[in-house]
């Protein structure tokens, strides 16, 4: 992460700041980390390639390509078409755009959200967001996730929707029939993201301080000490170790 007064982040960097801040030192300020093992580069690239049939698809561009020599992306194209309706549905006065990105700034720090698919009415708004991961994670998780809790809350802070106007469907198209999970969003929930999110930067800012005035390493959360994995080998070695994959699939892993 650049030495900048504005730094960029992402819901990945959040993920990985609330589950440990030392991994996230390692990972983003001294980037350090492993590189992924040939099966998580197979499915980052698949996910990669799913991500840009569905933007060419909005954009009513050629995929026949994309789909020539991938029987399985062909199949989870057919089938998430026949299971998602609203990829298929035109009707007027509903605004809708792939890979639309939206920022929004917190004191030094810029959030950049990126939706896969976000449709948009006038008196709501939903967020569709394709995971190319085979087994489909539940709904407690999902909300847990920051992915869900910052592209909830930029979209109702950056527009003039209300938060029970807007909702956020996953749909996981590479476990067979596909399957969708569907997150609403309400007032007390936008509190709540608003209020973690201001204890979380605080810390990061002054986490950030330290390390760079005083060579201080980010701590480990009291929870963290006794249930992350990484722990042990960051006590006893320092050792760069690879990204975890916990709730954040690794293809979306990106600064």
């Amino acid at each position: 992460m650049p030495d900048q007064d504005l730094i960029r982040l992402s819901q990945s960097h959040l993920n990985l700041l609330s589950l440990c801040p030392p991994k996230f030192q390692q990972v983003y300020i001294d980037c350090l980390s492993s590189l992924p093992v040939p099966e998580q580069q197979d499915s980052m690239q698949w996910g990669s390639r799913f991500h840009l049939l569905m933007q060419q698809r909005e954009l009513t561009l050629p995929i026949e390509s994309l789909l020539a020599t991938d029987t399985e992306l062909e199949r989870s194209l057919t089938a998430l078409i026949q299971a998602a309706p609203e990829l298929t549905a035109t009707k007027p006065k509903i605004w809708r755009e792939a890979e639309h990105c939206r920022t929004f700034r917190v004191d030094n720090f810029l959030f950049t959200v990126i939706y896969d698919l976000l449709i948009a009415k006038t008196d709501e708004a939903v967020i569709l967001d394709w995971k190319t991961y085979r087994k489909p994670l539940g709904i407690k998780q999902l909300k847990h996730n920051w992915q869900t809790r910052l592209y909830l809350y930029v979209l109702v802070e950056t527009s003039a929707y209300e938060p029970k106007q807007v909702q956020m469907i996953y749909w996981f198209v590479k476990s067979g029939k596909p399957k969708s999970v569907t997150i609403n969003y309400s007032q007390q929930e936008h509190q709540r993201t608003e209020q973690e999110l201001t204890v979380l930067l605080a810390n990061l800012a002054t986490w950030l301080g330290n390390y760079r005035e005083f060579k201080l390493d980010f701590p480990h959360q009291p929870d963290c000490e006794q249930n992350c994995s990484f722990y042990p080998d960051f006590a006893k070695t320092n050792a760069p170790l690879a990204i975890l994959k916990s709730i954040d699939e690794i293809e979306e892993v990106s600064i």
